[in-house]
């Protein structure tokens, strides 16, 4: 049977607002100071308040559409746009190096705890759907139970996963207190809180079975039951990505009006709680099938802002060459790696991947590739080289650049018992070197980037050629199937320490975390496609699991953080797992024939000017040219 209005799937506690005066002392989230972040203080960027020029159709580019999907943010292909027309409590920051750095949402206030136990969250007073219902503490509840349906963020619901969150009270209509587990914290629980996509309890309360509740507390304990109810938790998320709610209901400053296979139209919503901030009254959103196409939008000056997308110089002052249209270039926490298959011969042996590490000219590379999208990563060290030095400080410059060098990378093949003969490497068996590189068909970056690696490599003796996937879907797939000796991996995806690493050293490199605990698989099993050794030796460390210390990272202090940190650099540095190619910088476009973007300084430094266009017309940093 249906839930029924105001009844609860988690386990809640429902607490008076005078009882919750005696909580323990709180501080703010994304500040240092013990005030709570709003958006009167100050701290978190969001314009003063007061009108802004209004009116116009603002253009952009989100994602590829899908007409026939649902306007479900839990949809593969969904029709729900973040910033747009889905909401989460808060918007990252993209702070280099703190991952609980925000931008109200749904959120007006959130405090944490001193010991990041507890996090207090109070929605916007006046934030509603557009329907005219109320956004209250039952939609976040209802779309907290549905984050566990997909093991996201701190809805995690392996037994001493740490940063699950293990219980929320609800204060009132518009207060909640999420806690989680006091035995086995992370630092990242805040951002899995507030990083939560919500959707209104009155249209997809009903999705989830009826015995929800029951199964979800026997899901959080041990044993065949608790696997079992597990399995029907993630069975009930299957059910909550194919839903169409038929109408768009939507808590941003925009509701979808209507899509069709070249674009999406999404009208203002009055209701939304900031809409006197909210500049266009309508926003497009344009289809695309690859980069070429968002050049050629941007050539014909037709969009007011694009996403991240690699362009080839020529191409750049082209653009630029528009009345209008401006580019911004910010720090982004992604980095382009060229990742090794362990499995395949001879890219187990280290002096291999240092040969191939010493003989690609990554100056040369990125010069041609991508020069206007990333700057020749300085060495390998698996972390963002604007970051670097915050995370490890002088022990950088112990790391070995790996500076381009073909002597020492003949002295490297010799070393792996390769000979060259009329020019060309051989193997030990006398079998030419071949080095195929996995590309995907239309990230011109990547291919441009394999396409100069190969010509090099060839020059230098090795045989190399670029293998190219049909779309990212089965470059995925069969990148975790183990298909590919080497492809292209973006790594460094900070700023949580944990996800840098856990790109090198997580399932895809045989970790992986099972009722809690942390676990190796074998090359070619449970997903591991890098085939990289459970452990290995570091100079100055002795042998370490690499697997070990990644996982430690979601739970370890400021000092630890930082030791296990420059332990992985170093380790990353010494065996190669991948060569770290560039560091994306975020190349983005806009036009202001338009609208005026204007962010405050700190936003646009480390956000762009365009980024998430749709959070920053909520933010009221966007206004209608008069």
């Amino acid at each position: 049977m249906p839930m029924q209005p105001g009844s609860r799937i988690m386990k809640v506690t429902r607490i008076t607002a005078t009882l919750a005066a005696f909580a323990l002392a709180i501080t703010a989230c994304g500040g240092d100071d013990d005030e709570p972040t709003s958006p009167d203080d100050g701290d978190n960027g969001a314009a003063e308040e007061g009108e802004v020029n209004r009116g116009g159709v603002y253009t952009t580019i989100v994602t590829q559409l899908d007409a026939t999907a649902p306007p479900n943010p839990f949809n593969p292909d969904t029709n729900s746009f973040l910033g747009y027309n889905a909401m989460r409590l808060a918007w990252v920051k993209n702070h280099p190096t703190d991952p609980s750095d925000f931008y109200p949402g749904l959120a007006s206030e959130w405090e944490v705890s001193d010991d990041n136990l507890e996090l207090t969250v109070t929605l916007h007073p006046e934030a509603t759907w557009s329907d005219g219902t109320p956004v209250t503490s039952d939609d976040v509840v209802l779309s907290a139970n549905i984050a566990y349906t997909r093991g996201s963020g701190a809805f995690i619901l392996d037994p001493g996963a740490a940063g699950a969150a293990s219980d929320v009270e609800v204060i009132d209509d518009k207060t909640l207190r999420f806690t989680q587990d006091p035995d086995n914290p992370t630092g990242e629980f805040v951002n899995g809180i507030m990083d939560m996509t919500i959707v209104p309890e009155h249209v997809y309360g009903d999705v989830l079975p009826a015995d929800f509740e029951e199964t979800l507390e026997a899901a959080q304990g041990e044993g065949e039951d608790a696997e079992e109810a597990r399995d029907a938790v993630s069975e009930a998320g299957e059910e909550v990505a194919s839903f169409d709610p038929g109408e768009d209901i939507s808590a941003g400053p925009y509701v979808l009006e209507r899509i069709n296979p070249s674009e999406a139209l999404l009208t203002r919503n009055e209701h939304f709680h900031n809409d006197h901030l909210v500049a266009p009254d309508q926003v497009i959103v344009r289809n695309y099938d690859g980069n070429e196409q968002v050049w050629d939008y941007l050539q014909a000056g037709e969009l007011d802002s694009s996403h991240f997308v690699a362009v080839p110089e020529d191409v750049v002052q082209q653009i630029e060459a528009v009345p209008g249209n401006e580019i911004s270039r910010t720090y982004s926490p992604v980095v382009a790696g060229l990742a090794f298959n362990q499995s395949y011969e001879p890219f187990d042996d280290v002096h291999v991947r240092r040969a191939l590490a010493y003989a690609i000219d990554r100056e040369q590379m990125v010069s041609v590739s991508t020069p206007d999208g990333g700057d020749a990563a300085t060495t390998t060290s698996g972390i963002h080289q604007e970051v670097v030095d915050e995370w490890i400080g002088d022990a950088v410059g112990e790391l070995d650049p790996y500076e381009h060098d073909l002597d020492a990378a003949e002295e490297e093949l010799e070393a792996a018992g390769m000979t060259k003969e009329d020019g060309r490497w051989l193997l030990p068996d006398g079998e030419p070197f071949e080095v195929p590189i996995q590309v995907v068909s239309g990230f011109s970056d990547w291919i441009a980037a394999g396409e100069n690696i190969a010509t090099q490599l060839d020059e230098f003796g090795i045989e190399s050629e670029i293998l190219t996937s049909p779309d990212f879907t089965v470059y995925q797939e069969e990148m975790a199937a183990g298909d590919y000796p080497l492809g292209f991996w973006l790594i460094g995806l900070g700023p949580s320490p944990y996800n840098i690493f856990q790109r090198l050293y997580g399932q895809s490199n045989g970790w992986q975390v099972h009722a809690g605990q942390l676990s190796y698989s074998e090359p070619g099993e449970d997903g591991n496609w890098k085939g990289g050794p459970e452990t290995i030796e570091v100079e100055g460390h002795g042998e370490i699991n690499p697997g070990e210390l990644t996982h430690e990272l979601r739970t370890a202090d400021e000092e630890r953080t930082q030791e296990i940190m420059t332990i992985l650099a170093r380790a990353t540095n010494e065996t190669l797992p991948v060569i770290q190619l560039w560091d994306y910088i975020n190349t983005q476009f806009s036009n202001t024939d338009r609208f005026i973007t204007d962010p405050p300084d700190d936003a646009r430094r480390v956000s762009g000017v365009t980024s998430l266009a749709g959070i920053w017309i909520q933010q009221g940093w966007v206004t209608a040219v008069e």
